[in-house]
């Protein structure tokens, strides 16, 4: 890597490899951008719209525009912030989010990425379709009402397990998780707590069975330190040496 490869990234010098995009180059110098969506494992979604940045005054996604010299970049200024805080919105009413509620609370991301970037309430009516819960697994429930349509276990099923267990139908409201089996049931696959699509949810779309609340809420991942430090859940897995259970 030349010494001159680096962009500009909210004031800081960034530098990347080739092939890198923002969001790579960002994750690997420790800098946080917002995202729900992407997960270095997989190829850039970019569904989110959470990572959204500001490069050379266009508003663009971090996951997938490639880094490039002399790029300036900006992540950490109110107008992005207002952006994030109403995608954050309109995804808490498009779900069942009550998180004092969710056995998730304290490790969920959608949580802990609302709360770094200052969304503190919801601010429009819910209005979510009710969706059912899938308890068909013996070791997996499925909380469809959870699901933010991030694609990660759709991904993580098919790219990583090489099982195709999950798949995402319809368009606008009507898009929603679904499971590929005849009766659309979790418990007709051979899915597994150890699949790779089980460990990657960012909600509590997607719980363990027989282990909630193993670790109280108020000592968990984002209770005791903000995303930012922390990470997202894949840097939370390396830095814990593997999968994570609370």
């Amino acid at each position: 890597m030349s010494e001159e490869q680096h962009f500009i990234l909210d004031g800081r010098r960034i530098p990347f490899e080739d092939g890198q995009t923002i969001m790579e180059a960002a994750r690997a110098a420790g800098v946080y951008i917002p995202h729900l969506c992407f997960n270095p494992e997989f190829a850039p979604h970019g569904s989110c719209r959470v990572c959204l940045v500001k490069v050379n005054g266009r508003v663009q996604a971090s996951c997938t525009l490639p880094a490039a010299a002399g790029q300036t970049v900006l992540s950490d200024i109110e107008e992005l912030r207002e952006i994030r805080r109403g995608i954050l919105q309109m995804l808490f009413v498009e779900g069942n989010h009550v998180c004092p509620a969710c056995e998730k609370s304290g490790a969920c991301q959608l949580q802990a990425v609302a709360y770094y970037v200052g969304m503190l309430a919801p601010h429009y009516t819910h209005f979510y379709p009710r969706r059912p819960v899938d308890a068909s697994h013996p070791d997996v429930l499925i909380d469809f009402n959870r699901c933010i349509l991030c694609e990660l276990c759709v991904r993580a099923s098919r790219d990583v397990d090489g099982k195709n267990v999950f798949a995402v139908q319809g368009r606008g409201i009507s898009a929603h998780l679904v499971i590929n089996t005849p009766a659309g049931k979790l418990g007709a696959t051979d899915f597994s707590v150890e699949d790779k699509a089980a460990q990657v949810c960012p909600t509590g779309a997607i719980l363990i069975k027989h282990q909630g609340y193993g670790i109280p809420i108020g000592q968990r991942l984002y209770d005791r330190k903000p995303i930012n430090v922390v990470g997202d859940v894949a840097q939370a897995s390396e830095s814990q040496g593997g999968r994570r259970h609370d």
